[in-house]
């Protein structure tokens, strides 16, 4: 390893080197199909279906050539509404080919969330799973849309709450299963394709790496979600540099559990393989322990990415000992907090050595610090690693805004290629998180010792992240207030030994009311995911305060915790 000058200061800048890829993603891929076409691109193990390079460059071309032939122009938002599959991948693909913005939609999301997702960046199309276990997503749309069942096939879609989608394609096997009135098949899109269209070489001729290309959102602090907006330069570089900190190659193959809706499926994951030529091998549409295990040891993948919640369930299933992982070498633990004994046995009885550990935020494409896979030991199961490549990170005091000397505990900042344009349509809290000088304000707690290695100590938001999805409070409350008997909440996060954090919602009922847990429950149901719904409810007569009415939620937190007897997880 290279010798790092000694800090003083909390502050920190990565290497300049590789430059920074300047391409689309369409073009970038387009020169890797060229350099392997016959290469395994892909496998999606719970679909049979691989695609060599050149495979997937066709298919992702014949599915640009159809998108445009709705009449979609380059800026428009397209949703896709889906666990991993094949079709999730052609999507990013062909949408960054034809200068489309994709629009990642939870799966997890019910009626309001997804009503209010499409119209707030005005989606024009949208492809969905039909059904999965007890999430019925063409009945939800249905269910906000009644006018679509009297829709003629071919035909603009039109209703009142949802104004601006116009098509709407589920995801089928093609030929099999009725037909959905009012929508359509993804295979029969597929069919109206041409991979030779001459208009995509004229619409790459126009693209920008600088356009906007990604969608995600965040839960809002203040309410309702953001749409984070990202850039072929914000992910694919971010992709490409989170692969080098793996060390991977076109002999690597990559198995990933976790949720393309997610940046880190589809960077971590997607991206990081395919800007260095390896293959993509997805398990399964939802994470479940032994199609992880079994695929790593058929497709003999070489790495594994998880939140600690997944790999805690590969290592304690009890089978896990019947699969042979001896060609795993790498991953990513991300997510949540990694807890230091869970990251050993990962790398002992998983035989991942060169695990590594990512820190970011979607904001930021989404990783600013990550370990590599020479990082020492004692670095990789206590820090997030080092600042990355082309990105600069500074931890500064909340009130003052200074640099705070090593070792002090402050907000982090990171600044470079990385951060998003902004949150769609939204230049106040656009204005809120990035600085005037190009600093974005993660709201994370941190320190940093005179190595430059970080270490993630808590969070100045309340953010609650629960099994590696994020959570504000704030936005569980507004939509807890909605209930006619709820006359004031407060939502907070608690240790769970599972999930790392579960909600905690206490309640003030309205004078004269009545009301059970089950009834509060009942009204989440369906309308917000179920990660949303607090474990925990408990109605009180009031709020700790402070003497200036300020409400003070940690009170609430430790009074939770000695009730319920919960313990702290010890974590890296």
């Amino acid at each position: 390893m290279s010798i790092r000058k000694t800090l003083t200061q909390s502050q920190s800048s990565g290497a300049n080197t590789p430059a920074l890829i300047e391409q689309t993603i369409g073009a970038f891929f387009d020169d890797m199909a060229e350099r392997h076409p016959e290469r395994e691109a892909l496998v999606a193990v719970h679909q049979k279906r691989r695609y060599t390079y050149r495979q997937l460059q066709t298919e992702s071309r014949r599915l640009a050539s159809a998108l445009l032939g709705l009449g979609l122009k380059p800026g428009d938002r397209i949703g896709i509404w889906s666990h991993n599959n094949a079709e999730w991948v052609l999507m990013q693909l062909a949408t960054a080919m034809a200068g489309l913005v994709l629009v990642n939609i939870n799966p997890a999301y019910r009626t309001a969330e997804v009503e209010y997702a499409l119209n707030k960046v005005a989606c024009r199309a949208l492809v969905t799973m039909p059904r999965f276990k007890t999430s019925d997503y063409l009945g939800m749309l249905r269910e906000l849309a009644p006018e679509w069942a009297h829709a003629k096939a071919g035909e603009a879609l039109q209703s009142v709450s949802l104004p601006h989608l116009q098509h709407v394609f589920w995801i089928d096997v093609a030929g099999e299963g009725a037909d959905e009135p009012g929508f359509g098949r993804f295979s029969a899109l597929m069919k109206t394709g041409d991979p030779q269209d001459a208009r995509l070489p004229q619409v790459a001729r126009l693209l920008h790496a600088q356009d906007a290309i990604n969608i995600q959102f965040t839960s809002g602090t203040t309410g309702f979600p953001k749409g984070a907006t990202l850039t072929h330069r914000n992910i694919l570089n971010n992709g490409f540099f989170i692969g080098e900190a793996m060390k991977l190659t076109e002999a690597d193959r990559l198995c990933i559990p976790v949720p393309l809706y997610h940046c880190f499926g589809m960077v971590l994951g997607n991206l990081a393989v395919l800007t260095h030529g390896g293959c993509i091998v997805y398990p399964n549409d939802a994470f479940e322990p032994v199609s992880v295990l079994q695929a790593v040891q058929d497709e003999k993948c070489t790495g594994l990415h998880g939140v600690p919640t997944m790999f805690i369930a590969e290592l304690d299933h009890p089978r896990f000992k019947e699969f042979d992982l001896s060609t795993l070498r790498t991953g990513i633990m991300a997510g949540s907090p990694c807890p230091i004994e869970v990251m050993k046995r990962v790398q002992s009885e998983m035989n991942m050595r060169e695990v590594t550990i990512a820190y970011g935020m979607t904001e930021t494409s989404p990783v600013s610090c990550q370990s590599s896979t020479d990082t020492p030991l004692e670095k990789r199961v206590s820090t997030v690693g080092l600042v990355q490549p082309h990105l600069e990170i500074k931890i500064i005091d909340p009130e003052t805004g200074a640099v705070v000397p090593c070792g002090a505990t402050g907000e982090f900042c990171t600044r470079g290629y990385s951060v998003m344009q902004g949150y769609w349509e939204d230049p106040a809290r656009t204005a809120e998180a990035i600085d005037a000088e190009g600093w974005m304000h993660t709201g994370d707690l941190a320190t940093m010792d005179n190595e430059g290695y970080v270490n993630i100590v808590g969070r100045s938001k309340d953010m609650v992240i629960r099994g590696g999805e994020n959570v504000y409070p704030r936005e569980i409350e507004e939509f807890l207030y909605r209930h006619p008997k709820v006359q004031d909440v407060q939502v907070v996060g608690l240790p769970d030994l599972k999930y790392g954090e579960e909600l905690c919602a206490w309640i003030v009922v309205k004078p004269g009311q009545q009301m059970t847990e089950d009834e509060l429950r009942a009204f989440c149901k369906g309308k917000i995911a179920h990660y949303k719904v607090p474990r925990y409810i408990k109605f009180v007569a009031e709020f700790p305060m402070t003497v200036t009415g300020k409400i003070q939620k940690f009170k609430i937190r430790e009074a939770m915790v000695q009730e319920l007897g919960l313990s702290e997880r010890k974590t890296a």
